[in-house]
């Protein structure tokens, strides 16, 4: 396929899905454009990890009998190289598989007639859809039939950086490379220059380097015609992160497509609590003020392009907003759209459990399908000292108790991106690694702490465990590749909402669930969306009091006082709109009141200690 024709297709594609998948961990989603996007399914695929990436370039290579030239350690640039080969080669296939579905027969079977079926019901294209099938043969349906194959587009093949994994890189005789090589730079990098018309996702909060470095790519200005032939989506978690963030960036003349907004502790992966603000009031302030978000950001934008003598916007380019984390049901996701006015949803760890989707291998797969709602944790296993959402029946965990069982604790680390602890060393080690539990415990014994205490510190040093092995390993043993290092624990971190959901399913269940067509949930009581962060929240609250007891100052009890006052506006607010979930049952509202109203009582219940320690 011409580079031409490529360039054609990827610059129209517009999807009607109203959902997207976010990036799951390192494996989870690498290949997920593969699966979907010839669904017009969009999808976020993490380029963080190099290795994994050319593994994958290997293996997806041989499928489509493509040739294979690796990409080493010892070539020039290989990180930001290994990223680009890797994203071409996604969009190559896409395409081809487009081209494959529009040649195909309107016959049951065929993915073409898979492809409209999925599609929302009362979308444009489902409407045409559906009226050409109730057509008898003849020239009219032939018409119609050629109008839908023209209307087939991929869903985009979007990435995901996490912005604080930005490690400076080394050479082989141990010197620091200049800054243009470190971690997150170099991704960047490698997505910059690929072919793809599609969009970065920064997640994790800001990285100063990391966006000064974004005014090196053109593709990330208006060209002549005011368009953007790369995007930049943010994944943010309050209003206040968006306008700070978004200024940053227009000033440097750099437009933010789209604010992803994500439930700060109902969502998978790492969890990055608010303080005590909850989704529901977030997502008013967005609907209240995206308008003057949006002109605010475009005149900075095109004062600061003019000032540079770069092309300028013609108009006010389109802001998406979109919310993720905790959706389980078609009501929910519709209330969203329509009470927000949310441009779309992300649906993720659901996804993990469809194997047309997502590479969970069968074990892990087997065990997530029987899942109680106990088997999710929100642990510290994460060496980014950050919550990590984690699955207590993985491998990975089994592995680390096994270790800490033979006072052997800690892993390898062979590919140090969360190295970034110099407590020991002066290079940095991860927390999650042997040498530096070794060295944490051995200082830590030198204390003689009561037990009772030296067993609470042991554990959260023995706590942390290898991210990007474990986030690695599941699509190797599923597509029986050859094992990193021979490290075959498997780590996964699925949001909590993933214990309403039961079963393996596969990609046209799935979506029929989140338009409303089938119920997957389970026969589990499952509270609102909302409620269920909520409890979250409450559950953090409680935490972080008993841990401030005994060392409670004047900072922290600030903290955990505006984090009470949070709640208990969030609690009111939600109580507002009650009245508002109009798809819902009157059961169901009354009960949701019911709730609220015992969420405040178990609020005004929890006792904030005063400071015992100056600040």
């Amino acid at each position: 396929m011409c580079f031409e024709f490529y360039q054609q297709y990827v610059m129209n594609t517009s999807t009607e899905h109203t959902f997207h998948i976010p990036v799951l961990g390192l494996s989870y989603s690498v290949d997920t454009p593969l699966k979907v996007a010839r669904f017009g399914i969009s999808s976020v695929v993490s380029i963080i990890e190099d290795e994994l990436i050319e593994k994958m370039r290997e293996y997806h290579s041989s499928q489509v009998f493509e040739e294979y030239i690796p990409i080493t350690v010892k070539d020039e640039d290989y990180r930001a190289r290994r990223i680009t080969a890797y994203l071409n080669l996604l969009g190559r296939i896409v395409n081809r598989q487009i081209n494959e579905i529009r040649n195909q027969t309107f016959e049951e079977g065929n993915e073409i007639v898979k492809y409209f079926e999925m599609l929302p019901n009362g979308s444009e294209t489902r409407n045409l859809y559906n009226q050409m099938c109730e057509l008898e043969p003849g020239l009219e349906k032939k018409s119609l039939q050629k109008q839908l194959r023209d209307s087939i587009v991929a869903g985009s093949i979007d990435v995901n950086i996490m912005s604080k994994v930005d490690n400076l890189s080394y050479s082989s005789d141990g010197n620091p490379l200049p800054v243009e090589f470190s971690d997150a730079l170099s991704a960047f990098r490698g997505f910059a220059k690929s072919s793809l018309h599609s969009s970065v996702v920064f997640s994790a909060g800001y990285n100063p380097r990391l966006y000064n470095y974004i005014e090196n790519f053109a593709d990330f200005f208006p060209d002549i015609n005011g368009e953007l032939n790369k995007k930049i989506i943010l994944k943010v978690s309050d209003f206040r992160s968006a306008i700070i963030q978004g200024k940053i960036l227009a000033k440097k003349g750099i437009w933010i497509s789209e604010f992803r907004i994500e439930s700060g502790l109902n969502c998978g992966g790492h969890a990055f609590a608010t303080d005590g603000i909850l989704l529901g009031p977030i997502l008013e302030e967005f609907k209240n003020k995206k308008r003057e978000l949006s002109e605010e950001l475009f005149g900075i934008c095109n004062a600061a392009n003019s000032a540079k003598g770069n092309n300028q916007f013609l108009k006010c380019p389109a802001m998406r907003i979109t919310v993720q984390g905790g959706i389980g049901t078609v009501n929910e996701d519709q209330f969203l759209m329509e009470h927000y006015e949310v441009d779309g949803t992300g649906w993720g760890s659901p996804f993990l459990l469809v194997p047309e989707a997502t590479n969970v291998e069968d074990h892990t797969l087997q065990q997530l399908a029987v899942a109680q709602k106990e088997d999710y944790y929100l642990s510290y296993a994460s060496p980014l000292g950050i919550p990590f959402h984690n699955f207590k029946k993985s491998t990975s965990e089994q592995q680390r108790k096994e270790r800490v069982n033979k006072e052997r604790p800690g892993s390898p680390c062979y590919k140090k991106f969360l190295a970034s602890d110099t407590e020991f060393t002066s290079t940095p080690i991860c927390t999650a690694s042997r040498q530096y539990q070794d060295l944490k415990i051995r200082q830590l014994k030198e204390k003689d702490l009561p037990v009772e205490i030296y067993n609470s510190e042991l554990n959260k040093i023995t706590e942390k465990d290898c991210l990007c092995e474990g986030l690695s390993s599941s699509v190797f043993i599923k597509d029986h590749i050859p094992l990193s290092h021979n490290m075959s624990a498997v780590t996964i971190c699925p949001g909590p909402n993933l214990a309403y959901f039961s079963g393996i399913f596969t990609l046209s269940q799935m979506i029929s669930h989140i338009y409303g067509r089938i119920n997957l949930l389970n026969a589990q009581y499952r509270k609102n969306m909302f409620l269920n962060e909520l409890q979250l929240y409450v559950d953090y609250l409680k935490k972080a009091i008993e841990s401030s007891i005994e060392d409670m100052n004047i900072k922290q009890n600030r903290y955990l006082q505006t984090f009470k006052t949070n709640l208990t506006e969030g609690i009111n607010y939600y109580k507002s709109i009650v009245p508002c979930l109009k798809r819902e049952t009157a059961q169901y509202r009354e009960m949701m009141q019911r709730e609220l109203n015992s969420f405040q009582t178990t609020l005004a219940s929890l006792n904030i200690p005063t400071s015992k320690v100056l600040s």
